[in-house]
């Protein structure tokens, strides 16, 4: 370091962040999660209605499957996708591209009038996720404050979460009262089995819109510009941020860590590194570990959780939107506790508390147990879920990444991730079956465990550092 450089740390009590500035472009960013949510829930309350529609029954598991499953297979096109094409055409515009799909998506989906055509559609919005689940968090993570960026990229999940929240209320507002026992012959001829399920699809058209529109008015990624040898254009970013000695110090930082030759290249070679290979590996561990921990199982079939605790159709739409609530509040105490405790405690307690609370859930179904108290475990394990491994597994793999591969690898994790969703997805109906749901929570629960024991040994805490200072630590 030159004699009178400024360095992170004797800069960040002297610059002045500009935080309106940094709350809208992020907050566009992350609309793209509350589209996720919405795309990824909407199904689970539509699901007892679209069922008779297009004939699925319990003598169907796999059309059952395929139905909850089909827009994760658009996931990982989109995840891939982004994996290619994001560190070449840069952030934004895969953004924009994101915000159309889910648009075409939504239009598509609820005037579907066949199977095959609803899951064209649901793979299309698939799509979308998962350009949106990896670029939402990276571009949030590349444009964050090193001192605030836990609590930015958290807010992609409070905005999933909104998303989530935001389907139940609509699938609960939309559905009209199902009477104890009905048949499905009745709920086909119904509203609800006609009409209904259309417009719980159909009211993502307004979101999906909006947030296509919007990105046209963000700025791209200043860590991808500086990539591409576009310097200025991400200093004037950077000075936005933070003032032109902020934007200095970042750029002089992220340089540092791009040799001459890997300016405007992507090598998916480097991935392979050994160095680089178990930073890559660590990524996918906690992309599957927070699909895998089983908690997606509740939102995905909460129809059959819930029936299997004792409650009927309309009870199930309101204990939904109650685990929505839930998921909320506690995705602030995530925001809250992020640049406070750090990741790694925060995932640690997220793993050991799910482990536990699946043991007493799983002796709940063995046991046939019924009534408010099952719901109390169900909303314990979101809640518990909420202020660790959803948000802070998105906080982690936007960080860990090196400048260089950042695209690439976040797309590998992310893929990953889906991946482990679609194999949690389709195979819950036959655990179900072969395991009872006593069974897979028990499953869930040892899962849990094996994460609590990588994390504590292999996960380091990178709260408060900036992106390029976890770099040099975890690769040098």
């Amino acid at each position: 370091m030159k004699p009178g450089e400024k360095t992170q740390e004797t800069l960040n009590g002297q610059v002045s962040y500009n935080m309106a500035f940094i709350w809208r472009i992020c907050l566009v960013a992350a609309m793209g999660g509350l589209l996720f949510g919405y795309d990824w829930v909407v199904i689970g309350g539509a699901k007892p209605f679209y069922e008779p529609y297009f004939g699925i029954s319990d003598e169907t598991p796999f059309l059952r499957g395929w139905a909850q499953s089909s827009a994760l297979v658009g996931c990982l096109i989109g995840s891939v996708l982004s994996g290619i094409i994001s560190d070449k055409s840069g952030r934004k515009r895969l953004l924009i591209l994101s915000g159309l799909l889910f648009t075409v998506s939504a239009v598509g989906t609820a005037l579907a009038g066949n199977f095959l055509f609803f899951n064209v559609f649901r793979i299309i919005g698939g799509i979308g996720i998962g350009l949106a689940s990896n670029l939402s968090p990276m571009y949030i993570a590349e444009i964050s404050p090193a001192r605030m960026r836990g609590k930015f990229v958290s807010i992609n999940q409070l905005t999933i979460v909104i998303g989530i929240l935001a389907a139940q209320i609509i699938n609960m507002s939309i559905a009209k009262e199902v009477p104890e026992g009905a048949s499905t012959e009745y709920i086909l001829n119904s509203w609800n089995g006609q009409y209904g399920w259309r417009w719980m699809f159909g009211a993502e058209i307004v979101p999906a819109f909006l947030f296509f529109w919007l990105m046209f008015f963000v700025p791209e990624s200043p860590r991808w510009l500086v990539k591409y040898g576009r310097d200025k254009l991400a200093a004037k970013i950077l000075s936005r941020v933070g003032g032109s000695q902020y934007a200095d110090l970042r750029i002089r930082d992220i340089k540092k860590t791009l040799a001459s030759e890997e300016i405007a290249k992507v090598n998916f070679r480097d991935l392979a590194e050994p160095k680089l290979r178990r930073i890559v590996m660590l990524g996918i561990f906690l992309a599957v570990l927070q699909q895998w921990c089983g908690i997606n199982v509740i939102f995905n079939y909460a129809q059959e959780v819930f029936a299997a605790a004792g409650y009927g159709v309309s009870d199930i739409l309101f204990n939904i939107v109650i685990t929505g609530v839930v998921n909320l509040i506690f995705t602030f105490v995530a925001i809250y506790s992020v640049d406070r405790f750090g990741r790694r405690i925060l995932m640690l307690i997220g793993a050991s508390g799910l482990a536990g609370i699946y043991a007493i859930l799983g002796a709940g179904y063995f046991f046939k147990s019924t009534g408010v108290h099952m719901l109390i475990l169900v909303v314990s394990a979101i809640g518990c879920y909420a202020m660790s491994l959803a948000p802070i597994t998105w906080v982690v793999i936007s960080e860990i990444f090196p400048n260089r591969i950042r695209g690439a690898a976040m797309s590998v994790a992310v893929f990953s991730l889906w991946l482990g969703c679609l194999a949690l997805t389709l195979t819950f109906p036959y655990l179900k079956g072969w395991l009872g749901a006593h069974g897979a929570f028990w499953l869930y629960g040892v899962i849990c465990v094996i994460g609590f024991v990588v994390i504590f040994f292999k996960l380091p805490e990178t709260k408060g550092k900036s992106l390029e200072d976890i770099e040099r630590e975890l690769v040098d």
